[in-house]
């Protein structure tokens, strides 16, 4: 099954990372002679506090996927290195940069971090989150190719040699082509016309009603027409208050998975089926069940909730 492409709204506020001040001019460990992450270490390079501004800049010319783990641990370690294995053999499409969370705490602070391995795409200065949590790398490949294909609509096409970047004619990426009705409804996302995108969905799901993709595609811009205009402030104060509001569990729900916390979203969303009966319970888990396909029903992090679910039912 191919994999949904991000969209522009994964590009608008998914990390707020105005609390990094420029730092001083001296080079990190990873910056080199040049003072410039991006440029010293080719494919895979080593990012600091002090070399992080340099590299989101670079997200201008080339996407880059960053991975945040703890050299306290062993199996970020491992993860890191099933990262650069998958960056070798793209080629220099996109650019691996890894960040020792302890040795970082400007970077700790400004991506949220909660746990480690945690990665993100930045693309054109935006970060996405993209996991938490070490992944097998059929995901990450599949995710990989959902970032390439986010970049190329941006005009993010250049490459990256093992001594920077190179223009995108040296190496032009290939991005793959969808079926018509999933690339009318991506360019309706990108004009903003949700509508337009579900009833792209829902023609292709009436065309052929085995289309996993279009299931998934429904499923997201679903989640993306439900959070519109929504105060999140308004909306967890609301949750707060009734924890048995299915409704306002729902929604806060919705707006962790879209800012990337994917695991606070079930955890809400299992516990609500936990502490409601009946209409109540039946509604959350089914609105659970919808949030494991927009995440995917083979993400560890989904497989992880369907028994925390279980649980809770039974």
């Amino acid at each position: 099954m191919t994999q949904q492409p991000f969209t522009a709204a994964a590009l608008r506020g998914a990390v707020d990372l105005s609390g990094l001040g420029r730092p001083a001019q001296t080079p990190g460990p990873a910056s080199g002679n040049s003072g410039s992450a991006a440029s010293a270490g080719g494919l895979v390079i080593e990012v600091t506090d002090a070399s992080i501004r340099d590299l989101i800049a670079a997200s201008a010319d080339y996407p880059i996927v960053l991975v945040i783990w703890s050299t306290r641990l062993a199996d970020t370690a491992d993860f890191v290195g099933t990262l650069r294995a998958v960056a070798q053999r793209y080629g220099g499409r996109f650019q691996l940069a890894t960040a020792d969370v302890d040795a970082n705490p400007a970077i700790l602070q400004a991506f949220q971090v909660r746990a480690v391995p945690v990665t993100f795409a930045l693309v054109q200065g935006q970060p996405v989150p993209l996991f938490e949590g070490v992944q097998p790398e059929e995901q990450i490949v599949a995710v990989i190719d959902q970032v390439l294909a986010l970049a190329a609509q941006h005009g993010v096409t250049g490459t990256v040699g093992t001594g920077g970047a190179v223009p995108a004619e040296v190496e032009e990426p290939a991005v793959a082509s969808l079926p018509p009705l999933h690339q009318k409804a991506f360019d309706a996302i990108e004009a903003g016309d949700l509508d337009a995108a579900l009833a792209a969905y829902r023609e292709a799901l009436a065309q052929n009603p085995a289309d996993a993709d279009a299931k998934v595609g429904l499923a997201q811009v679903e989640l993306l027409r439900r959070a519109q205009g929504v105060d999140p402030a308004v909306a967890r104060a609301a949750a707060a208050a009734d924890p048995g509001d299915v409704d306002a569990q729902i929604l806060v729900a919705d707006l962790d998975l879209l800012g990337g916390h994917v695991e606070d979203a079930f955890l809400r969303l299992v516990d609500t089926v936990r502490r409601t009966s009946d209409a109540d319970r039946n509604k959350a888990r089914e609105h659970l069940v919808e949030l494991f396909e927009v995440v995917g029903v083979h993400d560890e992090r989904v497989a992880k909730a369907r028994k925390s679910l279980m649980s809770a039912l039974f």
